[in-house]
């Protein structure tokens, strides 16, 4: 009964570690991998370090023709791209405002941090 009482702890702590590093990062991880494979030709995407460009094509070998300015293209490896860029305009469009909630609670406290309106 005391062995148990001795790697209670060690139990406990790999169990909290699980639920708030381990979980978390394979979450990631599996989005990242679907967003790879849904790629396609057109999408706008960034790199790690810090490119931002257009997919031209997308090859067998798993490498990816990046243009990222006219008449200059780039390969690239898939695990370099680190998100799919949204611009701000589309960003804009994609968001529908509401002016009819003033009085709801999501905006309770938009007007104490936020500028108000004229």
């Amino acid at each position: 009964m005391e062995q148990i009482g001795a790697f209670l702890p060690l139990i406990l702590i790999f169990g909290v570690f699980y639920i708030l590093l381990i979980r978390p990062q394979q979450r990631k991880v599996k989005q990242h991998r679907e967003m790879i494979n849904n790629l396609r030709r057109g999408d706008k995407i960034i790199t790690s370090g810090g490119i931002i460009g257009t997919i031209n094509k997308v090859n067998d070998n798993k490498e990816i023709l990046l243009q990222i300015s006219e008449n200059v293209e780039i390969k690239i490896a898939p695990g370099m791209i680190t998100d799919i860029y949204i611009s701000s305009e589309k960003s804009k469009e994609a968001k529908p405002t509401n002016n009819d909630s003033k009085g709801s609670k999501s905006n309770l406290f938009s007007g104490l941090f936020n500028k108000k309106e004229k």
